[in-house]
């Protein structure tokens, strides 16, 4: 009988202690709730004692919890259709109003990532949305953690995945870029012809006041033509011996042209005419006068 009786109480203690103790882990935080109100005391980790009939334990994970955002469609503030999904991370950090607050904090978070997520697609262009992501980020943040700090929430923080664009899109855009390669290109080769257009220039500049530059430089070429193994070697008529020979022609040319020429016999001069050509008249006294006969 007493046997019985100790087993009995030993049963009884044990079903009371299994009720009456709880195990709380590292990354948890208790909640005692005793007759449906909850205490104000946030059991720590480790061993917590409970009243066994009064008391109700409810445990909140303090982790960083990572929701991923289903992809949501929406239009661009340029009128493009896209794809976009993102992924929150976020903690609890007042476990009081994370359980009291809202019943479903995981869900609550999602729904309001989705519909803000979408917000932030209407007011972006698509511009934005490809290379602009960071701000993006930030205010998808803000907007998230704004009614999230009234749950317990603490938001760390949002990024965007993907965005998916149509086809025709990514064609459009596929375009766009060849032609921006092809500008690019085409302007270095201009600025390439301009800058050799320039060297080339002092060059031609320096050759024509060396003349012997010229020269040198018909030799170089003809190493460099030698040294390709041609069957056929191309020489060049040296445009300097032309110079000479053209020196030449008109030096020999020159004295002929400045040759004086013969010299004309002077003409018999009349007697009545002066060195000056004129006639001379006779002088008075030689006339004879005819009014003395």
């Amino acid at each position: 009988m007493i046997i019985e009786i100790v087993s009995a109480v030993v049963v009884v203690g044990g079903v009371w202690l299994g009720s009456a103790v709880r195990v709380v882990k590292q990354y948890e935080r208790g909640l005692v709730f005793r007759f449906g109100r909850v205490r104000p005391e946030v059991r720590d980790p480790g061993l917590a004692l409970l009243l066994p009939i009064a008391d109700r334990m409810q445990k909140v994970n303090m982790q960083v919890v990572t929701l991923p955002i289903p992809a949501q469609d929406g239009i661009t503030r340029d009128n493009v259709t896209v794809r976009v999904d993102a992924v929150v991370y976020f903690k609890v950090v007042d476990p009081v109003l994370a359980a009291v607050h809202v019943q479903d904090y995981r869900s609550a978070i999602g729904q309001v990532a989705q519909t803000s997520l979408r917000s932030i697609i209407g007011k972006s262009d698509l511009d934005d949305l490809l290379s602009n992501r960071e701000r993006l980020n930030e205010g998808l943040e803000l907007m998230i953690d704004s009614p999230a700090l009234g749950w317990g929430i603490h938001i760390d923080r949002v990024e965007i995945k993907d965005v998916a664009l149509p086809e025709s899109m990514k064609r459009s855009m596929s375009r766009q870029a060849e032609a921006e390669r092809e500008r690019r290109a085409r302007v270095i080769s201009a600025d390439g012809e301009l800058q050799a257009s320039h060297k080339l220039a002092q060059a031609a500049a320096t050759m024509a006041d060396t003349p012997a530059a010229l020269q040198l430089r018909l030799l170089e070429t003809v190493v460099q033509v030698s040294a390709e193994k041609n069957s056929t070697l191309v020489l060049p008529f040296p445009v300097e011996l032309l110079r000479f020979l053209d020196a030449r022609t008109d030096s020999a040319a020159k004295p002929a042209a400045e040759k004086p020429p013969e010299p004309r016999p002077p003409a018999e001069s009349s007697p009545d005419k002066a060195s000056n050509g004129q006639v001379t008249s006779p002088e008075a006294g030689d006339v004879p006068d005819q009014r003395s006969r």
